[in-house]
């Protein structure tokens, strides 16, 4: 290959390029289980907005075993909540392996160790970390265009189930979308795959037609054409009922709750934690961040990381990253928001307000982009319009 070769090569490389996300139904047994650890957090919110809570679920047969150091004032039944909140979502009789009315539930509870407790009680984060927010300017949520795409289609998928327009569906599910991007420019859906759980003796050929007519099509519309590659039950089937094939499990799904790795992520997961963890409050503030950055023409992409040290309230490291995308200086953007936002557990739950019983909503769809959430209103933009016109 002689040197021109290789710069056609280079040229064609860097201007064409796949990327590819995913998302999970609300039925998924992962996602199952971070609705009833943040269900939980938010029984617990609701009672005593100061208690601090880190709860896990796991099931596995017949049996939800509940693992959670809490310390709080609420009075509750949890095993109460938990039976409702399973029977709600699907799972109310042992034809479906899983029958929230009869399910054993075992109840492992502690406090918060007090050597954690005393740094927490001083406004110092619960634990040590990384983590990162990111927003771009693909799309109105300022979220990767195939994760948004995954996300409705699923949204989609739900919506047919549950109203019974296709009544051969159960309630767990996947998707997947590849976005085809040319100079960093989205121009199409490469390819784009529905696993949808279903009745035993459902005929595979009309669910596959319902899906495309009733799911695909309406949500990815004129964004596909000809060359669309489109996978549904890649398997040919999809009937086996949890957790009869597999063990449920919270905090499995980071990817799919944050911005379907587009983003790097510091590894924590944010389900069934209070916001003294900043495994899950540094993570909305620096999405509420990256997202004002981008919202205010600042940037066209935007990645603001914090770390912290476990019982020390300042973060020991705030970084951003425009990807060359930034108007103004990187240091300038960065220097404004030290100054301008308290970044400690404490200054961060207050600015979003996030001792409220808000959470069972973020377990579903992922964490970001629903305009409800505090970390998603853009309540400083006027001071992020002014760093651009002015630069501060």
């Amino acid at each position: 290959m002689d040197t021109l070769d290789v710069f056609y090569f280079l040229v064609v490389w860097t201007m064409k390029h796949f990327i590819t996300c995913e998302s999970v139904l609300p039925g998924h047994p992962d996602k199952i289980c971070d609705q009833l650890a943040d269900l939980i957090l938010d029984a617990c919110l609701a009672q005593d907005p100061m208690s601090r809570v880190a709860c896990e679920m796991l099931v596995t047969d017949k049996t939800l075993v509940v693992a959670w150091e809490i310390t709080s004032k609420a009075n509750m039944n949890v095993e109460k909540i938990l039976r409702k909140k399973i029977v709600d979502i699907w799972y109310d009789s042992d034809e479906k392996c899983f029958n929230g009315k009869t399910c054993k539930i075992i109840n492992l509870l502690h406090h918060q160790s007090p050597d954690i407790a005393v740094g927490v009680n001083k406004g110092g984060a619960w634990d040590q970390g990384i983590m990162y927010g990111y927003a771009t300017s693909e799309t109105d949520q300022y979220l990767p265009l195939p994760f948004v795409l995954a996300n409705n289609l699923s949204k989609k998928l739900a919506e047919v189930r549950r109203k019974k327009i296709i009544s051969a569906l159960h309630p767990d599910g996947k998707t997947q979308v590849t976005v085809e991007y040319h100079d960093k420019k989205p121009i199409r859906v490469h390819a784009v795959v529905v696993s949808a759980q279903h009745k035993k003796n459902a005929d595979q050929k009309k669910l596959h037609e319902a899906i495309i007519q009733k799911v695909i099509k309406p949500v990815l519309g004129k964004r596909m054409d000809k060359n669309t590659e489109i996978f549904i039950n890649p398997t040919g089937v999809f009937a086996v009922w949890w957790p009869k094939a597999d063990t449920w499990l919270t905090w499995k799904k980071n990817i799919v709750d944050t911005y379907g790795g587009r983003a790097r992520h510091g590894g924590g997961s944010y389900s069934g934690k209070d916001c003294t963890k900043v495994d899950r409050s540094a993570s909305y503030m620096a999405r509420y961040l990256a997202k004002h950055v981008v919202a205010s023409g600042l940037a066209k992409e935007c990645e603001v990381q914090l770390s912290y040290v476990i019982g020390v309230k300042d973060p020991v490291s705030v970084d951003i990253d425009c990807f060359g995308t930034e108007k103004i200086p990187l240091q300038t953007i960065l220097a404004a928001i030290q100054k301008h936002f308290d970044l400690t557990p404490q200054g961060i739950i207050k600015k979003l307000n996030l001792k409220k019983p808000i959470f069972e909503k973020t377990s579903v769809y992922g964490h970001f982009g629903n305009p409800i959430f505090p970390w998603e209103k853009l309540s400083d933009i006027s001071f992020f319009k002014k760093l651009y016109r002015t630069g501060l």
